[in-house]
């Protein structure tokens, strides 16, 4: 464990003291790298499956003692950032279902996989344990790839997964949102929530920065070579003028989002042996293979064969 920390530049007491909080990004790093170290390729699904719920702390009481499911997910939404401030959930509450969405902010989505797998498996968890019921999303929805659905994955949901998708997921029912908390208690959960907003006026106001949706439209639309910026603004309703001026005061440009998101999701296809690198420069909006082959050497030094064969060996050996 000490090897990764390091390799991340994290230090021992930055785990072990909850006081202390450590980035989301190195967060994430220390996942794969121990995810690698331990040959566990379910990580993420293993930690969230057994972990105890009162290490959450003020934010998962919170939720416990809310009158109903849809109180407790509101609450969750709002106070999230007190525990972690990379991710937002967002919550769509209609006649049709409960979805629970969500978003890294100022972090690259498409370097983690066993973080965002930890935060719907202990979401599903708790929704289970405050309502005491065995509840099944309607749908789950993962912005990763996987090449299946791993069984042990499949028979904790209760359904079918969807990898690749466009959002980070999970859909339950409408009537779900009805359900009673088992908990349930007005008089702490009052209290409580008075705590919560004194500690959520302690954190620092982070807006969503406009690169995260940049990156989360660019997948979509770089299958059929329309990634371009006048696309993405159009898709986040802005006119291209305004996104360039907005990525500007984040200190980025949209061809550097746009080169890093193919970079990222490049080595991410590549990990799945059964697709061709054909298809993986369509993916990535390449017209021809040898475009791909160019921009990948830029990004790596190897081609995507080279790569792949790499990758290919470090999994057999594990």
């Amino acid at each position: 464990m000490a090897a990764v920390l390091a390799e991340v530049g994290a230090r021992p007491e930055q785990v072990n003291d909850d006081a202390i909080r450590l980035e989301v990004p190195k967060q994430i790093r220390i996942l794969e790298l121990a995810s690698e170290e331990l040959q566990d390729g379910l990580l993420g699904f293993h930690l969230a499956r057994d972990f105890d719920f009162r290490e959450i702390g003020l934010v998962y009481y919170v939720i416990a003692s809310s009158e109903r499911l849809a109180d407790a997910l509101l609450n969750g939404k709002r106070y999230c950032t007190i525990m972690n401030e990379g991710v937002r959930l967002n919550v769509k509450l209609d006649d049709r279902a409960a979805a629970i969405e969500l978003d890294y902010v100022d972090v690259d989505r498409q370097s983690d996989r066993h973080q965002i797998e930890f935060w719907l498996v202990t979401l599903v968890r708790i929704c289970r344990q405050v309502t005491d019921t065995r509840l099944a999303p309607r749908h789950l929805r993962i912005r990763h790839r996987r090449d299946e659905t791993p069984a042990e994955m499949r028979s904790f949901f209760g359904c079918d997964v969807e990898f690749g998708a466009a959002s980070d997921e999970i859909i339950f029912p409408a009537p779900v949102a009805s359900l009673p908390i088992v908990g349930s208690d007005n008089y702490l959960n009052d209290l409580l929530l008075r705590y919560a907003e004194e500690a959520l006026a302690d954190r620092p106001q982070v807006r969503a920065p406009l690169r995260s949706a940049v990156e989360r439209v660019l997948p979509q639309l770089l299958p059929h070579a329309k990634a371009s910026a006048s696309n993405v603004a159009q898709k986040l309703a802005l006119s291209r003028r305004t996104l360039s001026r907005k990525l500007h005061d984040e200190g980025v440009a949209f061809a550097e989002i746009l080169d890093e998101t193919r970079a990222a999701l490049a080595k991410r296809y590549l990990a799945e042996r059964d697709l061709p690198v054909s298809e993986i420069a369509w993916l990535l909006g390449y017209g021809e293979v040898s475009s791909f082959t160019h921009a990948f050497k830029r990004w790596t030094g190897m081609t995507p064969r080279q790569f792949r064969l790499s990758s290919n060996e470090r999994s057999d050996v594990a």
